[in-house]
Formats: C-alpha cells, sequence, structure tokens
C-alpha cells in the first residue's frame, strides 16, 4: 500500500499545518544541555550550535544508520528535508544518528566512483551497534582508499571521531553543520542518560507496546495493509547487550534473553549502570525519540513510513501526538557525462532509474532511423490486422473476437521481435553499449538506484557547486541536481 493511501486511511499528519500545530512541543528539561556538550565534544561548528536556540521552538527530526563518509546519498536528502521544513517553521532540524543498530551489513560498505570504476572498501566489522564499533582498525584503511580527499579538512576532521557513530556525525558536521544540522547520539554519554526515565517506564509494563503494535497491525491488515511490524507472544521492545545484542522476553514475571533471566531488579540495576545496555527495537525508537525531542515533525522513507504508521497506539499509550510525517526528498545527480549521454537520447533520468535498460532501448529507437522506419511498418500491418478484423466483423459478428484477438498477438509478438532487433544492434554498437554501461554506472550501481550507493559527500567533493545545488532543491518530492 502506498504511503499517501496508508497516511489517509489511518489518519496520520501530514503537511505544513499539522507541523505548525505541533510546533512549542517541550522536550526533555535536560535536553539542551546535554545536547550542547555532546556538540561541544564533536567540535561541532558555532554555526550549528547556534541553531540549539530553535530547539524549544520544535524539531524536524530525521534518521539514519551511521554509514562510511555519511552512508548513501538518501542520507543527505534525508538531512535536507529536515532542514528545509524546519527553516519554514522556524525550528531545528535534528539528524538522529542511529548508533544502537546492530545491522553491521548496512553500513559496513562504502562504493565510489572513481575514473568511471565502481570501487567498494568492505570494512571486517564485528556485529556491535555502531556507538561501540571503535574507527582505530579501520582508519587507515579509509584514509588509504579515500586517497587526497581523506585529507580534505572536511574528511579529516570527520575521521578523528573515536567510533563509527562518530566518524557518521562528524561528517554530517562537517556538511551540512553550517545550513544548522544538529546530529543526536543516542548512545553518546552526553545523550544516552536522557533515556533513563523512558527504559524504566518501559520495564514497568514491557508488553504494553508491543501489544499496542500488534492491534495496529490488525487494524492495518483489515485495511487491506501489510504491516512490517509484528511481536510475537512475550517479546517485549527491547534489546539487551551483554555479549551479543538479544531481543528481551517477559513471561511468567521474569525477563530472559535466550541465554539468561532477569529479574526488573537486576536490569534496573543494570540501566542505571549503563543505560546504553538496553536499546529500544523499531517499535520504540521513533517513540523514544519523542520523549526526548520536541519532534514536530519526522521525515522518513516510504519504509520507514509504513512501520511508523503502525505504532499510532504505542504513541497514544504514551501520550504523545504523532508527527507529522514527511516523505524524503528524492534525488538524483548528473555529472557532466550523463547530462550528455540523457540529452542525446531525449532519455528522462528518472525513467531509467525505474526501468535501467528497457527505458534506454525505448530511447535509442528514436533516435535510429532505421529502427524509425521498422516501426512504421509494424504500425502498417497493425492496421492492415485491424481493417481485417472489421471486414470479418462485416461478413460474420461472431468472428470479430478472434481477429482482434489474432491483431493483439501480432503486436505483441511484434514488439518482442523489435526489442531484440534493438537488443542485437546495442551489442553490436560499441557507442551505443558504452553509453549504456556508463549510464549504469552513474545511476544504477550495483542495479540499485544511485541514492542508494553512492555517498552524497563524494559529489561534494568532487563539485564545489553540489552542496548550494542540493540547498535549493524543494524540501520533499524529487529533484535532479545537475552538476559541472
Amino acid at each position: 500500500m502506498e504511503p499517501a493511501l496508508l497516511a489517509r486511511l489511518l489518519g496520520l499528519p501530514q503537511g505544513m499545518e499539522a507541523l505548525r500545530e505541533r510546533m512549542g512541543r517541550v522536550g526533555h528539561p535536560g535536553l539542551l544541555p546535554a545536547l550542547s556538550a555532546y556538540l561541544k565534544r564533536l567540535g561541532a561548528p558555532e554555526e550549528a550550535r547556534r541553531f540549539l536556540e530553535r530547539l524549544p521552538q520544535g524539531a524536524v527530526v530525521t534518521g539514519q544508520q551511521a554509514g562510511l563518509l555519511g552512508g548513501p546519498a538518501l542520507t543527505f536528502y534525508k538531512a535536507h528535508s529536515a532542514l528545509s521544513l524546519a527553516g519554514e517553521v522556524g525550528g531545528a532540524a535534528v539528524f538522529w544518528v542511529a548508533s544502537q543498530d546492530h545491522d553491521v551489513e548496512e553500513v559496513r560498505h562504502l562504493h565510489l566512483l572513481w575514473e568511471e570504476e565502481v570501487r567498494t572498501l568492505s570494512l571486517p566489522l564485528p556485529p556491535l551497534p555502531a556507538g561501540r564499533l571503535s574507527l582505530e582498525p579501520h582508519r587507515e584503511r579509509l584514509r588509504e582508499f579515500l586517497g587526497p580527499w581523506a585529507r580534505e579538512a572536511r574528511v579529516a576532521y570527520a575521521l578523528e571521531g573515536r567510533t563509527l557513530a562518530e566518524f557518521f556525525a562528524r561528517l554530517l558536521l562537517a556538511f551540512l553543520g553550517e545550513r544548522g544540522l544538529l546530529p543526536f547520539d543516542p548512545m553518546a554519554e552526553e545523550l544516552a542518560p536522557l533515556f533513563q526515565e523512558a527504559l524504566e517506564r518501559e520495564l514497568s509494563d514491557p508488553l504494553a507496546s508491543a501489544e499496542a503494535i500488534n492491534q495496529e497491525a490488525e487494524r492495518i491488515r483489515s485495511l487491506g495493509g501489510k504491516p512490517p511490524l509484528g511481536r510475537k507472544p512475550g517479546a517485549t521492545n527491547h534489546f539487551l547487550e551483554t555479549d551479543a545484542r538479544r531481543l528481551l522476553h517477559y513471561e511468567g514475571g521474569v525477563f530472559h534473553d535466550g541465554v539468561r533471566t532477569y529479574t526488573r531488579k537486576e536490569l534496573l540495576e543494570l540501566l542505571r549502570t549503563d543505560p546504553t545496555r538496553l536499546t529500544p527495537a523499531a517499535g520504540l525508537r521513533p517513540i523514544f525519540q519523542d520523549l526526548v525531542l520536541p519532534t514536530a515533525g519526522f521525515v522518513v522513507g516510504p519504509n520507514e513510513f509504513r512501520y511508523v504508521a503502525e505504532l499510532t497506539r504505542v504513541y497514544g499509550l504514551y501520550g504523545l501526538p504523532v508527527p507529522a510525517l514527511f516523505l524524503r526528498l528524492q534525488g538524483v545527480v548528473l555529472e557532466p557525462p550523463v547530462v550528455r549521454i540523457l540529452g542525446r537520447y531525449a532519455l528522462d533520468p528518472w525513467a531509467f532509474l525505474a526501468r535501467g535498460e528497457e527505458a534506454f532501448l525505448d530511447a535509442v529507437r528514436k533516435t535510429l532511423e532505421e529502427f524509425r522506419q521498422l516501426e512504421e511498418d509494424l504500425a502498417r500491418l497493425l492496421a492492415q490486422a485491424e481493417a481485417l478484423a472489421e471486414r470479418a466483423k462485416a461478413l460474420e459478428p461472431t468472428l470479430e473476437r478472434p481477429f482482434r484477438r489474432y491483431r493483439a498477438r501480432l503486436q505483441g509478438e511484434g514488439e518482442r521481435l523489435w526489442r531484440k532487433l534493438l537488443r542485437a544492434r546495442l551489442h553490436r554498437d560499441g557507442v551505443l553499449l558504452h553509453h549504456l554501461e556508463r549510464l549504469k554506472r552513474h545511476l544504477l550501481p550495483l542495479g540499485l538506484p544511485q541514492e542508494r550507493v553512492f555517498p552524497f559527500a563524494m559529489y561534494a567533493l568532487r563539485h564545489p557547486e553540489a552542496l548550494r545545488r542540493l540547498e535549493e532543491a524543494p524540501g520533499y518530492g524529487r529533484a535532479v541536481l545537475t552538476l559541472g
């Protein structure tokens, strides 16, 4: 189910009016001094720290896993959406660094386009939260892979981070701090204590939020949707980190993580000693975010939208309003070689992102004279088949449908053979094949949309105007960023 339809069916708040209505919420009383101390420790630019003054007015929040060099470009698109929306309502833009996430497969790869070749660095990271992954064992490999970029001031500053999460937060500050982006790492020593009260409350009724999620999931199913979340009997919405990170279950008044059992008292003592050891699952993460931050708007991707939609009852359980939801900006960066190729074939980049080679073939056929003639011949043949159907109808009405099926088969077979000819031409024509492969490298690297593979920092390091182009883009919807 598309996010827009899901939002209408569930009555989820969206749009600027909903955002303005939610401005002025009060965050955690210790938020400002804690976040200020965190930013000071990271050496955040003064411009970013000045935007702390806007936090009491309300925040537009977004977030992402702590990827290398800022992660894929969608990270910057999320940040840009939050900055644009916050600017419209006079609030602060906060980026939640998902440092509690331990899915290292999502963050251990860095893909860059070097001299028309996709190069990949893959770090051997243990399955720990990003906030615990030391950067020290990998710093030199990163510097070597980044080459001269590692000495660029912004990247050099980011590489001073102690952990993968700090590297990510510093990168955001280096490239977007002057626009006012405030990174927020829930595992940072200054910020983790802000969640203690919420964690203690969750431990007092550990299955309530899971039950609320399951109830809303049933509602979404009844409306024809497919809820992404769900909790099995006894499963809580918390992970406990010991020698590994494991989901907590609660049965018969006792907690267990599949290895050993814990009393509530034991967990509370552990929590007071180190609040980073107990972390929320996806079903609680946005709630905990909004218990600490004065969230008025939440910028998400399409998949995140679906799971946030399933949390409306959990928001109610905690007495929180659901923030105004916004889908992030979708962006595509066009460097000069790609601009020339797209222009040559009058090919829309969004069509190529959606259909790849098929879109390229459709565009190419319009530029090849012999294929235009072939298409005209096929059109004449189909017109003759149409006329034949009309004549058959006049002679015997019951034969009209078989003749029309004949025409449809003729059209389908003609299209199939026609595309086969095009592909044969494509693979014989070195120029066409070169153009297709170049478009794939730039726009669909590794078979995925560009924004999910290449970091936006790569473009910003290559093109001084890249950050300005991003700042000029709309806050949401789609944007083509042409560089060079």
